[in-house]
């Protein structure tokens, strides 16, 4: 039984004509007769009894003309709804975001969809990264965008969209550092309290790599957040400086270090290999580009 059958019967019970219903489904009459056949054949019993040039349904077939309609209702129902999921108009979408793709993403995507895309429910999560990924695999989330470097390689997982932001020490406005006429030590910066989110092994290494072990983060981070707009606030109104990107927090006023700082964060798409993605995913994709491409 197809859905094409089930519309040559309601088609043939409205029309109570072969040769009428044939024309209006552009068939030929014989290929007409052969559908409603096979179905009679498969349901058992005969759906039309044909009195003179009528076909009138038997009892039997109001039956089953009854549910055809709420058949084929459904199916085109279920037509729709993909062809608005596809073009952004419906849907579900649900995104994970680590600290520093938060900072950068998480009000311009609610904003654009909310603006662009009011019918599709948008949900964002928070957390770390490890708890996102586990989501993910969950089927709790469609995707992540998250520090690439955290990510622990796996064969399920497909990292794309990579973006690498360079890292910097942030302050603001007036604080007593921007008015050092020279390049700023680390020595200098670590007489302040100094705030990050939780960060790499990689970004770790590098900071020791420049400034010495006094600079690893277990060392010298005081103020540990997922959340930077929370401490982006914290360095708005002290004297803390923040270890962040500067994208992140872009009223606050880049350190000129001494030596300079080299370090960069790695943001990337995360997405669960083989699984049909979320069409508003594109939209996401789009919106990294502008916001991280540079």
């Amino acid at each position: 039984m197809t859905l094409v059958q089930l519309r040559h019967l309601i088609s043939l019970a409205h029309t109570g004509s072969f040769s009428k219903s044939a024309q209006a489904l552009h068939l030929t009459q014989p290929a007409l007769s052969r559908s409603v056949r096979a179905l009679e054949e498969e349901l058992g019993m005969p759906l039309f009894d044909r009195i003179g040039r009528r076909n009138e349904l038997t009892a039997f077939g109001r039956e089953v003309l009854e549910r055809a309609r709420l058949l084929v209702s459904e199916a085109e129902s279920l037509r729709d709804r993909g062809r608005q999921m596809r073009e952004g108009e419906g849907g579900t979408v649900r995104i994970g975001l680590g600290s520093g793709p938060g900072a950068l993403l998480m009000t311009p995507f609610l904003l654009h969809m909310a603006q662009h895309h009011p019918a599709v429910r948008t949900v964002i999560a928070r957390g770390s990264t490890d708890l996102l990924a586990q989501a993910l695999r969950e089927r709790s989330l469609d995707a992540l965008v998250v520090d690439a470097r955290a990510l622990k390689p796996a064969p399920d997982l497909t990292l794309t969209h990579v973006y690498e932001l360079r890292g910097a020490f942030l302050c603001r406005r007036g604080h007593p550092l921007t008015r050092l006429r020279k390049g700023v030590s680390f020595e200098a910066v670590q007489r302040y309290p100094i705030a990050s989110t939780p960060l790499s092994d990689e970004v770790a290494r590098g900071l020791v790599e420049t400034y010495g072990p006094q600079a690893h983060p277990a060392n010298c981070v005081t103020l540990q957040c997922e959340e930077i707009p929370s401490i982006a606030d914290v360095v708005r109104q002290s004297d803390t400086v923040l270890l962040a990107v500067h994208e992140s927090a872009p009223d606050l006023v880049e350190l000129r270090m001494e030596p300079p700082m080299h370090g960069t964060a790695r943001f990337g798409l995360v997405t669960l290999r083989q699984r049909t993605e979320a069409p508003a995913l594109a939209i996401l994709r789009r919106l990294m580009e502008t916001q991280m491409g540079g």
